[in-house]
């Protein structure tokens, strides 16, 4: 890849770094602004490679903040499945059409937000660990964050209706996707997609998206936790609506 002056977007990719870090903490309605604001200025799958670095070093801070909290029977099944996605999704990068990804994931998660909202008992008990639909949805989570760092939508699809306390939530989310983004590392670079920038760039994004993975793990605990899954399910509408409108513009 040709030298990329990141000072150029600075402002802006420090405002992804800022959400990234955040979703770490355990707000993950505001990690999906990250790559489609950079896309506006430079082509989104190098947006992807160059958030990749500032999504480890969140990362790090995200699992040691969630260390006790997380649901180790869904993660069981969701790791693997995670890894076999990035797996097909490197595999299926350079023949799958982005748009026609963007569309099936985009529609799989506004109706999944309608049934929820409009036609499910809210007194539905949790649903229990299941091993089929934790490989499903954990390998197409794989697929479309390697893609597009999109693989929130298949994953809360997956576990919303379990109905996790909210800091198990955040920390399943936190774990799942940090080895996730770890498994991503070696397959962007066989592929040779990331930007080459300058070292002081990438630690002024990396120290906003550890302040940001701070914020966010304050909120996490202040926000009720009502009021924190209608954000959750309200941010994977708005998540789902913005893919659609991505496929729908690449084709």
């Amino acid at each position: 890849m040709p030298a990329f002056d990141i000072w150029s977007v600075l402002p802006l990719a420090m405002f992804s770094s800022l959400t990234i870090g955040m979703s770490k903490g355990g707000l993950p309605i505001v990690a999906m602004l990250a790559v489609p604001v950079l896309a506006f200025v430079m082509d989104p799958l190098a947006a992807a490679a160059l958030l990749l670095p500032v999504y480890l070093v969140s990362d790090v801070y995200g699992v040691w903040l969630y260390r006790r909290e997380y649901s180790a029977p869904n993660l069981k099944l969701l790791i693997p499945a995670g890894c076999l996605g990035v797996f097909i999704g490197y595999l299926a990068a350079p023949h799958v059409p982005e748009s026609g990804m963007n569309l099936a994931i985009g529609l799989t998660g506004v109706f999944f937000c309608l049934r929820a909202w409009f036609f499910t008992s809210k007194d539905a008990p949790p649903m229990p660990v299941r091993a089929a639909p934790a490989l499903f949805w954990g390998t197409l989570s794989g697929i479309t964050s390697f893609i597009s760092h999109a693989g929130a939508p298949p994953y809360q699809i997956y576990i919303l209706p379990r109905k996790l306390p909210k800091l198990v939530f955040a920390g399943t989310s936190t774990i799942l996707f940090a080895i996730i983004n770890m498994g991503k590392l070696p397959a962007y670079l066989s592929l040779d997609i990331f930007p080459k920038m300058d070292i002081a760039g990438l630690l002024i994004l990396g120290a906003t998206a550890l302040f940001g993975a701070w914020a966010g793990a304050k909120l996490t605990r202040i926000i009720p936790e009502r009021p924190f899954f209608i954000a959750v399910y309200t941010a994977l509408f708005i998540l789902s609506l913005s893919l659609i409108a991505k496929g729908v513009g690449l084709l």
